[in-house]
């Protein structure tokens, strides 16, 4: 988090970019003593901070600017705590002390901040799957490629309509595969769609495939998530007038089968262990 007095600085940018250009606005700050709390430093970092968190791109946004900061702040923060803060974070008593205080610099209670605090984290966590997420595919798409005798086709690459990510084209052993990527260690989510799974519950080849990844994205693991065990904590629609669109699974670290047993018969002699189960995959 920016330390404080760069928070303060920040808002008052926001406040008068609007109506005035950069230079005459770094003339008052730095000539009039109300403005003087703040150092000139301060400033130049609150406004190197402001286009870095790309808010000066919207200068018209019709969004409270301290609103706007906090968010930003919470979002570029590479806290550690972030990835899993729909964890840690349950209530507004669980908040980070770093948190806490920039919501009081800004002028937020401690109900607003944790409301943001899930608004950010919800705008974190999407782009996250949705980078790591394109990632695992590609990953995956290449161990298999070198790793099987079957042609192999990244469906997703050109529909998100079939239900599945990957083909593996077989004639005695084929695979319909989904894949859900992930960098976290002890702790698997997965986002099933409707279409996902009512693909799996119609097509006997569709399997769902969890990869791990480092950090600089490069694959370590690779296990399949068993139908039977989706199935049982998969929601149940209670009337014809509601119907379940997506669901998150937590899967447990005894639940995930290390390789992709399915396709044990097409792949080569020497291909990747992360395939064949050796790896194993590590909880």
């Amino acid at each position: 988090m920016p330390p404080e007095p760069v928070l303060r600085a920040a808002v008052r940018w926001l406040d008068r970019l609007p109506a005035s250009g950069a230079a005459q606005i770094r003339a008052l700050f730095t000539a009039h003593r109300d403005f003087s709390d703040i150092t000139p430093t301060q400033y130049e970092a609150a406004y190197t901070w402001l286009q870095a968190a790309g808010l000066l791109d919207d200068l018209q946004s019709s969004i409270p600017g301290p609103r706007r900061i906090f968010d930003a702040a919470i979002a570029h923060s590479g806290a550690p705590w972030l990835p899993d803060a729909d964890l840690l974070v349950r209530s507004p008593d669980e908040l980070p002390d770093d948190v806490l205080r920039a919501a009081s610099s800004l002028g937020l209670d401690e109900v607003e901040a944790f409301r943001h605090l899930g608004s950010a984290w919800g705008k974190f966590d999407a782009r996250e799957r949705e980078r790591i997420g394109a990632a695992g595919e590609l990953a995956l798409v290449d161990l298999l490629t070198n790793s099987t005798t079957a042609r192999v086709e990244h469906v997703a690459a050109w529909s998100d309509g079939f239900g599945y990510d990957i083909a593996v084209h077989s004639a005695h052993h084929p695979g319909h595969l989904e894949v859900k990527s992930t960098t976290r260690r002890g702790r698997l989510t997965v986002f099933l769609s409707r279409n996902e799974y009512e693909t799996m519950r119609r097509d006997p080849h569709w399997e769902l495939v969890a990869i791990r990844l480092t950090a600089d994205l490069e694959p370590e693991a690779v296990a399949a998530i068993p139908k039977e065990w989706i199935a049982e904590q998969a929601p149940t629609d209670q009337s014809p007038q509601g119907r379940w669109e997506s669901c998150r699974l937590d899967v447990p670290p005894d639940v995930p089968v290390p390789g992709i047993p399915r396709l044990a018969p097409v792949l080569v002699s020497g291909g990747s262990e992360l395939l064949d189960g050796t790896a194993g995959w590590p909880g």
